[in-house]
């Protein structure tokens, strides 16, 4: 009798439990609903990779291939170089982003007027809202060669027109730029909120201890921002290999001219869907791209979880 009312009472107090956050269910129901339609229904998609896919045999009925799709994309080229592109943008955008965030919440942190600090905070959180499609054509705007802002400088000082959109070199640090400018507000409250939440003690103790504000930064806000700096970078490394599709898009579109530095793994992929209908060898380089993005988040986390326990994510 005891050891069939044990597993009785466990059900009991599940049910209890989950009865008692019932609410909190009924909030989490959108959030699951979202990544079982978009990411877990769509799995069985995957096999495409490993087929020469058509509409008449379908997904399972079409000939299996093993992995002549990606055969084709290493011996192409292709994928190193859409992989080194996706790696290096984001690895300028983390490094970048993180650092640009952290000074600005700190210098936000010391600045004393009430009124410009919330001022300040809105008009660095404002470019976030702004739509890509918007930042393409003022970008287009800027930079075209015939009727661009800057041309139109150049030519009036007496310097010579640039054709940036036939310039290759010119495009990682324009589109970084972009993407700073876009994201670094929002960032800055992440680790604006952050330093909200440190003990007013320690700062207390560190001026009684003499400390300026430069002391006050270095020994006890930044040590402080370590763990959320962590748990952001790894968040980040488990999207490396997924770029900003519509930032590169609006900003590029279908230069040809310009691939060779600005193309990564999305914007190839939708151009392999679009121009040419080639699903197997688009859903072959997102298959590669989630299971590298997997083994970097994989590792990261392990090296983290080796030098203090704590800040890993699991």
């Amino acid at each position: 009798m005891a050891l069939t009312e044990v597993p009785q009472r466990r059900r009991r107090s599940l049910w209890k439990k989950l009865s008692a956050s019932k609410m909190l269910l009924l909030m989490c129901v959108p959030a699951i609903a979202f990544f079982l339609v978009f990411n877990y229904a769509p799995l069985p998609g995957i096999w495409i990779a490993f087929t020469n896919f058509n509409y008449r045999d379908g997904i399972f009925g079409s000939p299996f291939v093993g992995l002549r799709n990606f055969e084709f994309l290493i011996k192409s080229g292709q994928l190193w170089l859409l992989t080194r592109n996706t790696i290096l943008y984001n690895l300028a955008f983390i490094v970048l982003g993180n650092i640009l965030a952290i000074a600005f919440a700190v210098m936000l942190n010391e600045v004393r007027m009430k009124y410009f600090k919330k001022i300040s905070q809105s008009i660095m959180f404002l470019p976030y809202f702004i739509s890509v499609v918007l930042v393409g054509v003022i970008a287009f705007n800027l930079l075209n060669y015939d009727s661009g802002a800057l041309n139109g400088f150049l030519t009036q000082i007496g310097a010579e027109p640039v054709k940036i959109y036939s310039t290759p070199a010119a495009w990682p640090g324009i589109i970084t730029l972009v993407h700073l400018w876009q994201s670094t507000g929002y960032g800055t409250i992440v680790y604006f909120a952050a330093i909200m939440g440190i003990d007013r003690v320690l700062f207390e103790a560190a001026s009684i201890d003499g400390a300026n504000a430069w002391h006050r930064i270095r020994y006890v806000i930044l040590p402080s921002l370590k763990p959320i700096f962590i748990i952001l970078l790894l968040f980040a490394l488990g999207g490396i290999m997924h770029g900003n599709f519509g930032l590169f898009w609006n900003l590029v579109g279908n230069n040809a001219a310009l691939f060779q530095s600005t193309d990564i793994i999305e914007t190839s992929v939708y151009r392999m869907v679009m121009s040419q209908n080639n699903f197997t060898t688009s859903t072959a380089v997102g298959l590669y791209q989630s299971l590298f993005g997997f083994l970097i988040v994989i590792t990261a986390n392990w090296i983290v979880r080796r030098r203090n326990p704590d800040y890993a994510l699991f």
